[in-house]
């Protein structure tokens, strides 16, 4: 067990954590560098996501040749946990949701043709996308096969698309699509995963949902379908596929949640050691109170836990092992250890911590996002339980 990261590895940490430092947190400082939906605005994005390409952070988790860094899972958390240390980081460096968990299955799943057109404009960053899974009940939420949306087939070489999907992450400002519909009424095989284009005739966006926290870049949409016609060519891997393809992205995706959580929970408790290292109350530092360093200790400790699961998730990825129970109770427990450190770094600032002065109310309303998306917490409970009752006490075993 090494837990050492090699020279490479830690000069690109350092590489990313100087970046954010330097080049995006000034700009998250600036309020004039939102836009209307309290995400960074069009103009300083590109200008930072310019400047990533330039120092060679762009793209980690795709390969080289395709213009990325090539990075492995392990590296990725290296990597993701830097640039979430700024809620801009991730996005300035294209390693942002939904885009990143997109390109990961496109690689992996596409063919060389398709890849060419539809992975690699995310890549060079010409492009945003978004895929549609999630639809109002009583569709398909946390259990895709529950899916409505329907892909009924129209000659040999085409497929018309009829349903209704909502809280589309990124649809708004989206070109390329990934969408998953019913083709079938099997049990275990009745969904497959097709790719549209936005200029496509036949579906619409109704509205972008309000939400309570800020929103990623195309906000969260309701979608409808009447007939749009997809080519056969553009459907992604074999019908019947399509929870084969949820799987292959989600495993990875919520992994890559959990690191920039980590990096926005580090984040959290460093906008809080300056003010209670100088701030003084009754005759002491903050710092210099029991409770007080009870409060910094428990968020240390559950970051700290959060990034040893991780990190044993993203090995045994690596290793080729789906670790479903692994990444599981990593996303459990980073999505809650965010909103618990978020917390006591507010409560540790006092009225300012409350204000707009700092980022963590930001961040406060944007946590609670993170025990629902790509499955709410409950839901990966019942995985790990039943990997629980199937392997005993083998559950714990080493590798």
């Amino acid at each position: 067990m090494d837990f050492t990261l090699s020279n490479e590895l830690e000069n690109l940490r350092q590489r990313v954590s100087k970046f954010v430092s330097d080049e995006i947190m000034p700009v998250e400082a600036d309020p004039n560098s939102f836009d209307d939906h309290e995400n960074i605005a069009p103009e300083p994005l590109k200008k930072l996501r310019e400047k990533a390409k330039a120092n060679g952070l762009w793209s980690p988790q795709m390969p080289v040749q395709r213009g990325g860094l090539g990075l492995n899972t392990v590296g990725m958390a290296v990597f993701y946990e830097e640039a979430g240390r700024s809620r801009f980081g991730p996005v300035c460096m294209n390693c942002a949701a939904p885009d990143d968990g997109n390109m990961i299955l496109l690689e992996r799943c596409a063919t060389e043709e398709q890849k060419d057109r539809w992975l690699q404009p995310i890549i060079d960053g010409r492009v945003r996308s978004s895929i549609m899974m999630t639809e109002p009940a009583p569709g398909a939420g946390s259990d895709p096969t529950s899916m409505l949306t329907t892909a009924s087939p129209k000659g040999n070489d085409t497929w018309v698309i009829d349903g209704h999907k909502w809280f589309i992450t990124g649809a708004e400002g989206a070109e390329h699509f990934i969408l998953l519909a019913r083709t079938s009424d099997d049990t275990h095989h009745n969904l497959t995963t097709f790719l549209f284009h936005r200029d496509d005739p036949g579906w619409e966006i109704l509205r972008r949902i309000p939400i309570m926290g800020p929103e990623e870049h195309g906000g969260h949409c309701e979608i409808q379908f009447s007939g749009l016609e997809i080519p056969d060519a553009n459907r992604l891997m074999g019908v019947g596929e399509g929870m084969k393809s949820v799987q292959i992205r989600l495993g990875t995706a919520r992994l890559t949640h959990c690191m920039r959580w980590l990096g926005m929970a580090k984040r959290a408790i460093e906008e809080c050691l300056e003010y209670v290292g100088t701030r003084k109350n009754f005759g002491m530092l903050l710092s210099e109170h029991e409770g007080v360093q009870w409060m910094l200790a428990d968020a240390a400790m559950d970051i700290e836990i959060g990034r040893l699961m991780t990190m044993r998730a993203a090995a045994k990825l690596d290793s080729g092992d789906q670790a479903r129970k692994e990444v599981s109770m990593a996303k459990i427990f980073v999505s809650e250890l965010l909103h618990k450190s978020i917390a006591t770094a507010i409560q540790l600032n006092g009225a300012r911590g409350y204000s707009k002065d700092l980022p963590l109310e930001w961040m406060y309303r944007y946590a609670p996002q993170a025990k629902l998306v790509d499955g709410a917490s409950e839901v990966h409970k019942m995985v790990i339980a039943r990997n629980l009752l199937s392997q005993g006490m083998d559950f714990w075993s080493w590798d």
